[in-house]
């Protein structure tokens, strides 16, 4: 499977952020990762379903929503309404019950669902669960902010849940979101992930367009296959 580029708009310019998007996609984006954020379960304020669905009229990518919310069974219904094509939320967030309320809801509605798990949070307790989602999300920063560096502790964790993955032929994706740039990008991938969250990286360069078209340059270049 080829690895998915998904520019997250935490770092974009929000003053431009339609044209901002536009740029992204203009380089061969995949997906737009959108982090909403609710300033209890992280210290944050960031998106709300309004900004999703005015974005979801400009744009053709795929909307990969990460819910970094305290009570995400609350706002799913908002999201879905809103043109969120994949939902990720938090297992810190939910009971076991809950989760599974969260995919049921999810998958229902014909969407892709995703769970998150924080740097320093066992990936076991979501086994039971591998066979009815999409995407596993191992942070590589604590979630919250832009532009942290990222924890290369955790790429141990995101190839154990990678071969497990594989082992059971599910969820397809592995996502990686924290720190990620031209430098370490290959890292990642080599950790199981092939779906690569970029913010900073991104949209703090000069020209996101071909900052996106770099990393997918480097990615599919001979010596970086996986």
């Amino acid at each position: 499977m080829r690895v998915l580029i998904a520019p997250s708009i935490l770092a974009a310019d929000w003053g431009r952020l339609a044209e901002e998007v536009e740029r992204v996609e203009e380089g061969g984006a995949d997906w737009l990762h959108i982090d909403v954020m609710d300033g209890h379960f992280v210290p944050n304020l960031s998106f709300g379903p309004k900004v999703v669905a005015d974005l979801k009229r400009r744009s053709k990518l795929l909307f990969d929503v990460h819910l970094m919310v305290s009570n995400p069974l609350r706002v799913i219904p908002m999201f879905i309404d809103a043109g969120a094509d994949l939902l990720t939320i938090h297992i810190e967030t939910v009971s076991q019950d809950e989760l599974e309320e969260a995919i049921e809801a999810v998958k229902k509605e014909g969407l892709m669902m995703g769970v998150a798990l924080k740097p320093g949070t066992d990936w076991r307790r979501l086994t039971p669960f591998f066979d009815r989602i999409d995407l596993i999300l191992p942070m590589t920063v604590e979630p919250g902010f832009s532009g942290q560096r990222m924890i290369v502790d955790v790429l141990p964790k995101m190839k154990l849940i990678s071969e497990e993955a594989k082992r059971r032929g599910s969820p397809r994706y592995i996502e990686a979101d924290g720190g990620i740039n031209l430098e370490n990008v290959r890292m990642v991938v080599e950790a199981g992930a092939n779906a690569i969250v970029v913010g900073s990286a991104v949209f703090g360069s000069p020209d996101p367009k071909e900052a996106v078209r770099s990393l997918k340059a480097q990615l599919s270049s001979p010596s970086s296959s996986m």
